[in-house]
């Protein structure tokens, strides 16, 4: 089994209960851990694989509840770094639909430092850039940039989300796509929403938005498209692979089960690589992944709501 590396934010996401999507209105709070690196990390370590977080968080309680969700989940945390600025937060509504709204407030997550010693265990495994938060400037985006470029030379696997947030981006959308492409250009495996597609590939039919971002170099691609399922396109072939019906009452993480458990799957091969040329193999991968987010959405919080191996099986 190849270990997979997610590397970016950890963070506080404080949800607001009780009053829709407006979080203007809302005076009530749950927190819970969040991110989505540090969501995917759970996702494969729930389904029983072996996941590494590479973060920073915050000092005091706010950064030893996270680390502690995550070592709760399995995941390792020896690469996790803790830093004197506090720990990074999010604000989130939910709409009736589970749609949320964001806004975040930027702490710890920034300060993460490159650490050379770790490019040699990247050799022969894979490497998860899915960071909300990790363009966006600071020693996170130099560490994030230089931990690419170690992936590249180790033989890795490399999967990239760009994961937009709207409120992080606002008029400077431009700057982000353009800060998306070598990521794109090198990655074996690239997931998008539907939003992410159309605003990287800059055109509204999705068929066009694989052409465009297979142009730029990824080999595979897969659009996730909620209740729809989701887009698998390689440069030879297309494919619609539906998702099983659930009510969703919070749609945060739901994303990111996908693709950990996709990765999941991915790292029980002897060669990831083998994704590339067996088509039939990975439509089957995204079924199972298109189950595990779909479950994820029918609870509260993103973390707790990460099915098992043993709840994704029972899904037929």
């Amino acid at each position: 089994m190849k270990k997979v590396y997610c590397i970016g934010e950890l963070l506080i996401d404080f949800i607001a209960e009780n009053q829709g999507n407006d979080l203007s209105k809302a005076d009530v709070f749950t927190k819970k851990a969040g991110g989505a690196p540090a969501n995917v990390a759970c996702a494969i370590a729930k389904l029983g694989g072996l996941s590494k977080f590479i973060g920073c968080v915050g000092p005091g309680q706010f950064g030893s509840f996270l680390l502690g969700v995550l070592e709760d989940n399995h995941v390792d945390i020896s690469l996790a770094q803790r830093s004197k600025t506090f720990t990074t937060i999010a604000f989130v509504s939910i709409a009736e639909d589970g749609e949320r709204d964001f806004v975040f407030s930027r702490g710890a997550d920034k300060k993460l430092k490159y650490d050379s010693s770790i490019k040699n265990s990247f050799q022969d495994n894979i490497i998860h850039f899915g960071s909300a938060t990790a363009l966006l400037g600071g020693d996170l985006e130099a560490a994030y940039g230089r931990y690419f470029f170690d992936a590249l030379t180790q033989n890795s696997f490399i999967s990239f989300d760009p994961n937009f947030r709207a409120d992080l981006w606002k008029e400077e959308e431009a700057i982000f796509v353009k800060k998306c492409m070598p990521f794109i250009q090198k990655a074996h495996l690239c997931k998008f929403s539907l939003e992410e597609a159309q605003l990287i590939a800059g055109k509204t039919n999705l068929e066009e938005c694989c052409d465009v971002l297979h142009e730029i170099g990824t080999k595979t691609i897969v659009i996730t498209l909620g209740g729809d399922g989701t887009l698998l396109s390689t440069e030879n072939t297309k494919h619609k692979i539906p998702s099983i019906p659930v009510t969703p009452v919070d749609t945060t993480g739901a994303g990111d089960a996908f693709i950990g458990c996709l990765l999941y799957q991915i790292s029980l091969l002897h060669d990831p690589m083998q994704i590339l040329e067996d088509i039939d193999l990975l439509k089957g991968m995204v079924k199972e992944a298109n189950k595990a987010g779909a479950l994820t959405t029918t609870n509260f919080g993103a973390i707790p709501s990460l099915p098992n191996l043993e709840q994704l099986q029972a899904i037929k």
